[in-house]
């Protein structure tokens, strides 16, 4: 019968599986993504290949303690499992309830962060969507022709060096193509649609953790019980 032991059982052996996948999964997409080039800074690499193995970490951690009907392990499992639900779905409220002008002074200080500490991903994100300079003006104001300080940022770091093609392309002492335009222009929509996109399926993952623990608190009830009838 469904909710009994062997049911409680197989769900959570299951789940676990499904986890263990998508463990792998993440640590697959940041090691291509870091071989390939995709993602050059290492952090964000380190960032989603320590959720990966965190991820498969727990999900061996519940997949031995469903089949062994381990009771301590178990009881570690709901409890880490309820805390990255409670982390996971705050989050996600967050990021589905985040307003545009949220947005504008995160870019904004990412964009700052990146510059001083970070220039290569001012730069990857400059090559990828052909633009020059953020766009963020300092009342927070988009603006859309880049400013000397951009142009000259993008020179002295020889952005479009290899791209002669690119609308933002231009060597010193030339003026910029008007068809260049700032980064804000190109990447206001993909975050926004990122945001909605992560919060949306946090979400969706933080409900199944929420029903991981209630079959883990179900199914030590019934190995407890079947311990005391034995």
């Amino acid at each position: 019968m469904c909710g009994g032991f062997t049911c409680s059982k197989n769900t959570l052996v299951g789940l676990n599986v499904i986890y263990i996948l998508v463990s792998f999964l993440m640590i697959g997409v940041a090691v291509h993504g870091k071989v390939s080039g995709i993602v050059t800074s290492l952090p964000i690499v380190g960032g989603i290949t320590a959720c990966g193995v965190f991820l498969l970490m727990i999900s061996v951690i519940g997949l031995i303690g469903a089949v062994r009907h381990h009771q301590v392990l178990l009881f570690f499992y709901m409890v880490v499992l309820f805390l990255i639900f409670l982390i996971q779905f705050s989050c996600s409220c967050a990021a589905l309830a985040i307003n545009e002008g949220d947005e504008i002074k995160l870019i904004k200080s990412a964009w700052k962060t990146a510059e001083t500490k970070s220039p290569s991903l001012v730069i990857q994100a400059e090559q990828t969507f052909d633009c020059c300079g953020l766009g963020l003006g300092e009342d927070n104001i988009p603006y859309l022709e880049p400013t000397a300080a951009d142009q000259n940022f993008t020179i002295a770091n020889d952005v479009f060096k290899n791209y002669p093609d690119a609308d933002c392309y231009h060597a010193a002492n030339t003026s910029m193509n008007t068809d260049c335009h700032t980064c804000y222009s190109h990447i206001s929509d993909k975050v926004d649609s990122g945001f909605n996109a992560a919060g949306g399926l946090g979400l969706f993952f933080s409900f199944t953790e929420l029903f991981g623990v209630i079959c883990t608190h179900k199914y030590r009830l019934y190995i407890r019980d079947m311990g005391e009838f034995a």
